[in-house]
């Protein structure tokens, strides 16, 4: 099958358009044959279709063999550099996984909350006892959160 024989999508369409109307601006066309020719490009399903509707104008070139494979080309090398870097990101995630993310990696203790919580459970016992018992209940379950995140996670 011939390559001016492939139905062709609507970026193919618009870029002829385009050119058209850039033949319309230097006058080359009328409008007359600017609305003919618009109408032709919309109703075209070929490559072929195409080159007839702007084949008596200069600069114009059509699709080539070597267009095609210079785009195939580059898209090759687009998926190529897309699988490159979803491989990196898996390897980044393995070893995130494997040694703990780098940033926690030396975090021993408990979480700053807790911390903020004893604070807040300091000042509650100062100046209301029933905000104590709810507060320590959170304190106490921060704790143990804590403590068994750290045991799960954190072993090495």
């Amino acid at each position: 099958m011939d390559r001016d024989d492939l139905r062709i999508g609507d970026a193919e369409r618009e870029q002829t358009m385009a050119a058209l109307r850039e033949h319309f601006a230097q006058g080359r066309l009328t409008h007359e044959e600017l609305d003919e020719r618009l109408d032709r490009t919309l109703a075209a399903k070929t490559g072929r279709d195409l080159t007839q509707v702007t084949a008596d104008l200069p600069g114009h070139q059509p699709t080539t063999a070597r267009a095609v494979d210079d785009w195939r080309e580059s898209m090759m090398a687009n998926r190529h550099q897309v699988e490159a870097m979803r491989q990196a990101h898996r390897d980044m995630r393995r070893q995130w996984h494997h040694h703990g993310h780098p940033w926690r990696r030396h975090h021993r203790g408990p979480h700053p909350f807790v911390g903020v919580l004893f604070v807040f459970m300091l000042l509650s016992l100062i100046f209301g006892f029933g905000v104590f018992k709810v507060l320590f209940v959170v304190w106490l379950g921060a704790m143990l959160f804590s403590l068994v995140h750290r045991r799960f996670h954190y072993r090495g």
